[in-house]
């Protein structure tokens, strides 16, 4: 079994590292006391699960001396373990628990006889962790996140794990303006200013997957020519969403009704973008 421990300190990015792994198809577990590592690796190896990834930290002290011992055990018997030490300058640590408002882990704890009103500062929790974990530090993989982007940290933990990055998925979603637009959309463009084919009584009852609609909008200069731009839009900046680590990009089309000109810049682009990229083509107006 492959398994993937993380651990270091509170807010250097363990939970964006976990998240890639639970992506990547990893059994996870979360701040799992260490001692209760092997009869976990025990149980969902007999289950027959390939992956697992496991995130402690250090509130459970009493149990991190033992850690190395657990893991040499876990590689003896022939598992395949890669450890991940995550880890920041206090300063950057600082800044990230201010962002989120979030309390530290230890800043729970008492110490023996303490006050329970005397809660230690996040700077006294920050350098008791660094305390706990100095002996595990030098386990496995140390990664400084102190100038690191989530973007860039989720590439390294793909590449440290060697996981293959899923490709992302191009969604053509056609609306109608006038049932509001797609909460799911990353782009949103507008084609109303092209000529409208439900003027045309012959053309009103068809959509833009017919034949006479194709062919009323292809000869329009305005409909090749917006087609043109955002077909160059999608392509220029595609690379950087794939960059970025994204799954998923939706680009909505929208017109008056949903039946017609959003329905053809859909389908027109769908058919571009198809044969190099994995496209997902959607009509949402149409049953």
């Amino acid at each position: 079994m492959h398994i993937v421990l993380i651990t270091g300190i509170s807010g250097s990015g363990k939970s964006v590292a976990l998240n890639v792994l639970e992506d990547a198809g990893y059994y996870c577990v979360d701040n799992l006391p260490p001692a209760l590592l092997p009869s976990l690796v025990g149980t969902v190896n007999a289950e027959g699960t390939a992956k697992l990834a496991v995130a402690v930290d250090a509130r459970s002290s009493e149990s991190l001396a033992g850690l190395p011992a657990d893991v040499r055990k876990l590689k003896n018997d022939g598992h395949d373990v890669t450890v991940m030490f995550l880890t920041a300058n206090t300063h950057s640590l600082v800044a990230r628990f201010s962002e989120t408002r979030r309390s530290h882990p230890l800043s729970h704890e008492l110490r023996p006889g303490e006050n329970p009103a005397a809660r230690r500062t996040l700077i006294e929790c920050i350098a008791e962790e660094r305390e706990r974990l100095s002996a595990i530090e030098q386990l496995g993989h140390v990664i400084d996140t102190s100038e690191l982007s989530a973007s860039k940290l989720r590439t390294w933990i793909r590449e440290l794990a060697q996981i293959d990055h899923a490709p992302l998925t191009l969604f053509f979603e056609s609306f109608a303006f006038k049932l509001g637009v797609p909460l799911d959309a990353d782009f949103v463009f507008d084609v109303r200013a092209i000529p409208n084919p439900y003027y045309d009584l012959e053309l009103r009852p068809l959509t833009g997957k017919d034949a006479p609609v194709i062919a009323f909008l292809d000869a329009q200069p305005s409909a090749r020519e917006m087609l043109e731009d955002i077909r160059k839009f999608v392509e220029k900046w595609l690379p950087s969403f794939k960059t970025d680590n994204r799954s998923y990009l939706t680009v909505a089309l929208g017109c008056t009704g949903g039946q017609h000109r959003s329905v053809y810049m859909a389908e027109r682009l769908a058919a571009y973008f198809a044969p190099t990229e994995r496209v997902v083509l959607r009509h949402r107006e149409q049953s």
